[in-house]
């Protein structure tokens, strides 16, 4: 994420599910005998506590909805998680360079979602939008954690199993949306959904110069900024994919100029909404932009 206003996402009340997947933990597996766990975002830490179920004590380092991890600088008690941990995962590909930075040159068992994800010639660093990358992560905590608690691998295989069989339903809505609407025009605030839209066949059409610059933190040139806009007044594409993390004065204008042209907004984020588990936000992801398309 770039850099972020203080704007916290509203959510439903924390239910119990959620409420058990993010256990707080010791410092090692020491304190119960249960190997630790510390994620670097709650979108890792709640896939990593699916996974452990009872077996692992898991945590994560950010779990405030409006928090970039791009910034995020480590206080001592947290680099100490990090460094304590029998397992740490991490997002990786600069996105959470405090947890890259916490584990380099270091023994200890990593899982670095970046690293996993089964296309590499794709360097958008978003890979939790990624249901492949996602799936692979998950089977790397399995055997990461039945390494560490041997007696309990059949059940972290298991979890694992099932946890990739819900995923397959995110993947069958976005499939369906390129399968009826094949290479629908959007535009995007910043490529946040970059790995969604790809798997729903939709065609981003927001001009490169603009998209690196957001990507840079620079202003974008005149010039791209009007063939931006140009793609929203003559309709040119049929939504607006909205990180509402990441707002500025642009960012709100082509909202404004969206909502002026009668355009969908697709509103995403990069943490979850509190209250919900990582497939319950996917979902509701790729059921928005489907519902957008239709």
């Amino acid at each position: 994420m770039k850099t972020s206003l203080a704007i916290r996402l509203a959510g439903v009340a924390v239910g119990a599910v959620a409420t058990l997947s993010l256990t707080a933990c010791g410092s090692s597996s020491g304190d119960s005998g249960k190997p630790s766990v510390v994620a670097s975002t709650d979108v890792w830490g709640n896939i990593a506590a699916t996974i452990a179920g009872p077996d692992a004590e898991v945590e994560s380092i950010i779990t405030d909805p409006s928090a970039d991890p791009h910034s995020h600088e480590t206080s001592a008690v947290e680099s100490a998680k990090l460094r304590d941990a029998d397992l740490v995962v991490y997002n990786g590909g600069g996105y959470d360079e405090f947890a890259e930075k916490a584990v380099a040159g270091r023994d200890k068992r990593t899982v670095d979602a970046f690293e996993s994800r089964p296309n590499k010639d794709d360097e958008n660093e978003h890979v939790f939008y990624d249901i492949n990358t996602v799936a692979a992560v998950a089977d790397r905590i399995a055997t990461s954690l039945g390494e560490l608690a041997p007696d309990s691998a059949a059940a972290f295989t298991e979890r694992a199993t099932t946890f990739k069989t819900q995923l397959a339903g995110i993947t069958a809505i976005a499939g369906k949306l390129a399968a009826e609407h094949p290479k629908t025009p959007v535009l995007q605030t910043e490529p946040l959904a970059h790995y969604l839209l790809l798997a729903a066949g939709v065609e981003d059409r927001t001009p490169h110069e603009f998209q690196e610059a957001v990507e840079q933190e620079t202003d974008p040139a005149p010039a791209a900024v009007a063939a931006t806009r140009e793609l929203l007044t003559g309709k040119q594409v049929r939504a607006l994919v909205y990180n509402v993390q990441t707002q500025d004065k642009m960012t709100k204008e082509l909202r404004s100029v969206a909502q002026s042209s009668g355009l969908p907004i697709v509103e995403v984020t990069e943490t979850m909404p509190i209250g919900v588990d990582y497939i319950q936000w996917q979902t509701k992801n790729a059921e928005a932009l489907a519902a957008a398309l239709r």
